[in-house]
């Protein structure tokens, strides 16, 4: 049996150890996600004697106290990294950030680069998971089904309410932006018999994909159902603002499941209202969660789900992996998989 000065000296020795141990772990923070546990990130970061820290990352100062003495930090959707708090890292001896997902508009991706800290992503997951996701929109749209379901539970019968509804072959579907889902979504729709157009700002319309290449003013005249699968403008500017909606088919919906500041809320509410497009369907918004308050004047023209469309078991594992290895590779000084970002102070 330890007496008590023995004990004392173990626990001041347990203390030393302690503090000796935090000074050389290396550190991940994880902020920012809404994961039940960390396995997936302490399965691929572990081995590298890395341990991980978690927080919400809500506001600037939770943020720092979270990631500090992080050498690296994996992002979700809700953090932010203005030019400030990018500094305040990388003080701090932080390498890099990496965003679960596509979008660096979260990171002040300038300030970072001249902070020296690498900035990371993970673009290719999810790709069918959004794809499925925006097709089921599409379809619950131009069925009516919210519609349907409220008339059979006030006691309605029939399809009279419901006219008119069409053939997905005597529709025509316009895809906006050709990347991976924007391809996977046009295979979808073309599955289910729709004619389909196509514009990219970016990159041709390939030859052979069974698609006809338009205009973006083309595709919204000529479309009856829109779907957005391209990134946020820099500067938050919108796509579709009032004068593009106006451009719509009467009677045409639109779903947006890509980036919240390509619509303009507002005017997409007057747009509905007016009939173009007749419906719409979002799961991204300019601040999430949104104000729904706003589409109350237009809400059985509006299908609205809360940032889901990426989500699936499967795609999650996948996004979080490809996430903690680019982290491995920034703590092993390894080029990076899918750097925004990668300035020469950052492989220190």
């Amino acid at each position: 049996m330890l007496c008590s000065r023995s004990l004392g000296r173990s626990l001041t020795l347990a203390n030393v150890w302690g503090t000796l141990r935090a000074m050389t772990e290396r550190r991940v923070a994880v902020l920012g996600t809404r994961y039940a546990d960390l396995s997936v990130e302490e399965e691929v970061l572990g081995p590298l004697g890395v341990s991980l820290v978690a927080g919400d990352g809500g506001s600037a100062e939770e943020l720092l106290a979270t990631a500090r003495g992080a050498e690296v930090v994996l992002a979700g959707s809700r953090p932010r990294f203005p030019a400030q708090v990018v500094e305040a890292l990388a003080a701090g001896g932080c390498r890099g950030l990496v965003r679960y997902g596509i979008g660096t508009d979260s990171i002040d991706v300038d300030a970072a680069a001249r902070a020296g800290l690498a900035v990371a992503r993970v673009s290719d997951y999810g790709t069918e998971a959004v794809a499925f996701h925006t097709v089921s929109l599409v379809t619950a749209l131009l069925r009516r089904l919210r519609e349907a379901d409220a008339a059979v539970r006030r006691g309605d019968w029939g399809v009279a309410g419901l006219r008119p509804l069409h053939l997905p072959s005597r529709l025509t579907a316009g895809v906006v932006g050709f990347g991976r889902i924007g391809r996977r979504t046009s295979d979808s729709l073309r599955g289910l018999g729709f004619h389909v157009v196509a514009h990219d700002e970016y990159a041709p319309v390939p030859a052979g994909a069974g698609v006809r290449p338009a205009g973006l003013d083309e595709l919204l005249a000529r479309s009856d159902v829109v779907t957005l699968h391209v990134p946020g403008d820099p500067d938050g500017a919108p796509l579709m603002d009032a004068e593009r909606l106006g451009a719509m088919r009467e009677g045409s919906v639109l779903v947006n499941t890509s980036r919240g500041s390509l619509v303009d809320v507002p005017a997409l509410v007057a747009a509905l209202a007016a009939g173009r497009p007749a419906a719409a369907a979002l799961d991204v918004y300019p601040h999430e969660p949104p104000d729904v308050s706003v589409f109350h004047p237009v809400a059985d023209r509006v299908l609205l789900t809360p940032h889901m469309a990426w989500y699936t078991e499967e795609s999650e594992l996948d996004m979080r992996r490809k996430a903690a290895e680019e982290a491995a590779r920034l703590l092993r000084g390894e080029p990076l998989r899918e750097p925004v970002t990668t300035p020469e102070v950052a492989a220190r």
